[in-house]
């Protein structure tokens, strides 16, 4: 029987702002990455989604980002390993300090947006992001891509594969960038098809039809995506039916 980890995006609201439904999500998936105020949440929002997840016995993962709120952390940024290894530790704490105060705690951590992308490719960041993982706790795992840099410059940090129901891969096996067309998959039944097959074939198609191999331990459904609720439900239910059980990889 596959095992499978079912993840999305929680907490990026900010201030009067709020984005997507985190208690309904809670309730679908597995693991949350919870936002830790650089590209969105604040310490109110943490507060309430860690609370929410021990409630629903939801893993808690850290999910940091460039500072770049403005840019929804979207924004590639060119920071200084000792800078940017800084920053992700700041945010990691900050998170592990309120998810303890409420009776849970950080068990992996997951970049978000263009870090999570640039570290894919670029070692030199990957380092620094793993270099702050292990500061502050070398027990935690790293999550990300089976092809990303972080493989290669963990240290010894548990690195842990996933993939995108929802996403469009490139041929190489990476995202496609979200500036272009068909980045972001809408259809519900291609999505929920794609889920399953990458849980139970461990593969998926390309742009370009090219079948990639994923071999990945978590599924990432967004949040922040039109009928994320729903279609994230329809993804569990699916996965469920093929004989996939769904348990948190942390």
């Amino acid at each position: 029987m596959p095992v499978i980890d079912l993840n999305a995006d929680l907490a990026e609201g900010f201030g009067m702002w709020t984005l997507g439904d985190d208690d309904a999500l809670l309730d679908v998936i597995t693991s949350a990455n919870v936002a830790c105020g650089f590209h969105a949440g604040d310490p109110l929002i943490m507060r309430r989604v860690c609370a929410a997840a021990r409630d629903r016995r939801v893993t808690v993962g850290a999910q940091v980002s460039y500072r770049d709120l403005a840019g929804f952390g979207r924004r590639e940024m060119d920071v200084a390993p000792a800078e940017l290894a800084a920053e992700v530790l700041y945010q990691l704490a900050a998170l592990d300090g309120i998810a303890r105060a409420e009776g849970t705690r950080v068990a992996y951590v997951k970049p978000h947006g263009a870090l999570y992308n640039r570290i894919v490719r670029d070692p030199v960041q990957a380092r620094a992001v793993a270099d702050a993982v292990r500061a502050y706790d070398p027990a935690l795992p790293l999550l990300t891509l089976p092809r990303s840099a972080v493989h290669g410059v963990a240290g010894g940090l548990a690195v842990v594969a996933e993939c995108f129901a929802d996403r469009a891969y490139t041929p190489a096996g990476g995202l496609v960038p979200r500036r272009e067309p068909g980045a972001v998959i809408h259809d519900a039944a291609a999505v929920v098809d794609r889920a399953v097959r990458m849980a139970v074939d461990g593969t998926v198609l390309a742009v370009d039809g090219t079948e990639i191999a994923v071999g990945a331990r978590s599924i990432c459904v967004h949040g922040d995506t039109p009928g994320a609720v729903g279609l994230a439900r329809a993804v569990r239910a699916a996965l469920l039916e093929a004989g996939v059980r769904l348990e948190p990889f942390a």
